[in-house]
């Protein structure tokens, strides 16, 4: 099969399309063509070197395809079915996966992070990682749901316990998690505040539903929240850019707000005044992807069109390095898709 790998870490030069030879299929997996694969910022990272990555490896956490084959033991599944996979690997035997907390599972990986993910033409994977999807949903689409969509819904649901009515800013709308925390936060009837680099994806966010739309590069994150809030600031804050704006997204929270973060995209280390941290009962929250649950709760939701992937470009799989270079710009809006 034709995959496109790493040999080495580095830049997009690094990414290799060649042939590999096909996975061998387990008698308790299922083997998938893949159809399409979204990038992820995850993609970027891995490349340019993350600890417990086995080279040579495949990239790719969001895949969607057709099945192939069923090992011996599979029989909920047939050949020819349209599925996505749930973009995570845990043991589903420990106490956490069994009481159906697989994002606590030590053993709890993102494929294409530890593991081998779907820049490639056929992968196999556990069954408990196939879920089915129906025919009015393309596979570009498809495979822009699991990641983002998952992570978006337990920040906001699992974390964050978001109720009707209450006020949410979201850092990134063009982001492929803002693009579905800013829907997820609308199906709650939340009011949404979000921020964007440009007029297009300032315009791309309110077609989402957003109420307020912040440019960040021309306006203060947090002096605007306050005009639109009459200075009280908003109940929840969603973060996954880290420093460049963790200052801004704290001042924006209201007395007893919330905080959760689930990346930092600018790096690792940020300030934090304790006293305003205390003074004000904030409430700061890391958040790690989801469950299985949890990804069948938001799947419910998209199946039914109530939840809307957005599909910024697609690349086909030998130009991988390119939609690399594309996604490190961070110009689309929307999720960017290989397809083999």
């Amino acid at each position: 099969m034709k995959v496109v790998r790493i040999h080495q870490f580095g830049g997009p030069e690094v990414l290799i399309y060649e042939d590999a030879p096909d996975p061998k299929l387990h008698k308790d997996q299922v083997l998938v063509r893949v159809r399409a694969c979204a990038l992820n910022h995850l993609d970027l990272w891995v490349r340019q070197g993350l600890p417990g990555v086995n080279l040579p490896h495949i990239l790719g956490s969001d895949i969607a395809g057709e099945i192939v084959e069923v090992g011996e033991y599979i029989s909920d599944f047939k050949a020819g079915q349209r599925v996505l996979l749930a973009p995570m690997s845990f043991c589903n035997h420990c106490a956490k996966c069994t009481a159906g907390l697989q994002n606590q599972c030590r053993q709890y990986s993102v494929l294409g992070n530890t593991v081998d993910g779907g820049n490639c033409e056929l992968i196999a994977v556990p069954a408990v990682n196939i879920i089915p999807i129906p025919d009015s949903l393309s596979f570009n689409d498809a495979a822009s749901v699991p990641l983002v969509f998952l992570t978006a819904w337990h920040m906001l649901t699992g974390r964050a316990a978001i109720r009707p009515g209450q006020t949410v800013l979201v850092l990134g709308a063009n982001s492929g998690v803002g693009i579905a925390a800013i829907q997820i936060a609308k199906m709650f009837h939340a009011r949404v505040i979000t921020t964007a680099g440009d007029e297009r994806k300032m315009e791309r966010a309110r077609e989402l539903g957003a109420d307020f739309v912040i440019n960040h590069y021309q306006q203060k994150i947090s002096q605007e929240v306050r005009a639109v809030t009459k200075g009280e600031g908003v109940d929840i804050v969603i973060e996954h850019v880290g420093p460049a704006t963790w200052g801004e997204s704290v001042r924006s929270l209201k007395a007893g707000g919330t905080l959760v973060t689930c990346g930092a995209t600018t790096g690792p280390k940020t300030d934090l005044d304790l006293r305003f941290l205390f003074s004000r009962q904030l409430s700061l929250l890391g958040s790690y992807m989801g469950t299985m649950g949890e990804l069948n709760e938001v799947l419910g939701h998209v199946f039914a069109g109530r939840l809307k992937p957005v599909v910024d470009r697609a690349f086909p799989l030998r130009e991988t390095r390119a939609a690399h270079e594309y996604l490190a710009k961070s110009q689309m809006f929307g999720k960017v898709v290989v397809s083999p």
